[in-house]
């Protein structure tokens, strides 16, 4: 089964995250697919915009942590090397995948990342790669493994939203509903879930309406204005760090914990900060 999907509505293209039963988790193959199916629709001339969705309950659930997080030695899909371990081996298979997500950043065709569910963790690296945001009400974006094991190698979420409300996201690791990352200027726009459908047709269908020469230049001027900021230097320090994150003596802890306990309790203990990560224990609630 394709892990990504693209279709042809009209001028809209429709790429869809199509791993449903794992809430379209990130896996080795779903980023160069979704590369892939960004190339398929930026090649036919007769697709002005594209939309990206995810099948089933949530846009994206982030890295597939039964895949990576629970991986043992000899799996083949490890996050974590053995050590002493390879900084230079861990960037190159981090930084093909931030450029696998970044061909939404690249795309001549306007990108629209639809978000309902949950866009999460490397979920929120695909969304705010795209263009424009829209999301449902009760939708959730955020990033979590900022509080152990992980550092958001796309770097997008300072140059959506400054220095000072980027730092609040990144240092709590907060999960935000559409209305708060609306309120932030994270997103578009944000509308009750039972709209989203029509809002995000509405606005690709007068987009479509624009040549695609004209949009491909707007877009790259845009583009261009992010760039010189320094946004490929800031993702090489990003996507260092993110190895660093699970390397480091609180990310070994985190990983052991997920092999032990399952991945789901170590992040359920790691969201709502009652793990000591660098002691490798429960927090007592009295000290």
């Amino acid at each position: 089964m394709n892990k990504v999907l693209l279709e042809k509505d009209g001028r809209v293209g429709r790429i869809t995250l199509n791993r449903p039963e794992v809430m379209n988790a990130i896996d080795d193959e779903l980023p160069a697919e979704l590369e892939r199916a960004v190339e398929q629709a930026n090649s036919d001339p007769g697709v002005h915009v594209i939309v990206l969705s995810g099948a089933g309950k949530a846009f994206c659930a982030g890295y597939d942590l039964a895949y990576y997080a629970q991986a043992t030695a000899g799996s083949g899909h490890e996050a974590t090397q053995q050590m002493p371990w390879d900084p230079m081996k861990d960037y190159a298979f981090m930084m093909r995948n931030t450029q696998h997500f970044m061909s939404l950043w690249r795309s001549h065709k306007p990108v629209i990342a639809k978000v309902h569910g949950y866009a999460v963790a490397g979920g929120s690296d695909i969304a705010l790669c795209c263009d424009m945001i829209m999301m449902a009400d009760n939708a959730q974006i955020g990033y979590m493994p900022t509080r152990v094991w992980g550092c958001p190698t796309t770097a997008m979420w300072v140059y959506r939203l400054g220095p000072e409300k980027a730092k609040r996201m990144l240092f709590t690791g907060d999960r935000i509903d559409g209305r708060e990352a609306q309120d932030l200027g994270l997103i578009l726009k944000s509308v009750p879930e039972d709209e989203l459908d029509e809002a995000v047709d509405t606005l690709a269908d007068r987009i479509s309406g624009v040549p695609v020469n004209q949009l491909m230049m707007q877009k790259l001027v845009v583009n261009q204005a992010i760039e010189a900021m320094g946004l490929h230097q800031t993702q090489m320090f990003a996507t260092l760090f993110d190895g660093v994150t699970r390397h480091s003596p609180e990310g070994l802890n985190f990983k052991a914990r997920a092999e032990e306990f399952g991945w789901k309790q170590a992040a359920r203990e790691r969201d709502l900060g009652t793990f000591d990560w660098t002691e490798n224990r429960p927090i007592n609630p009295g000290k």
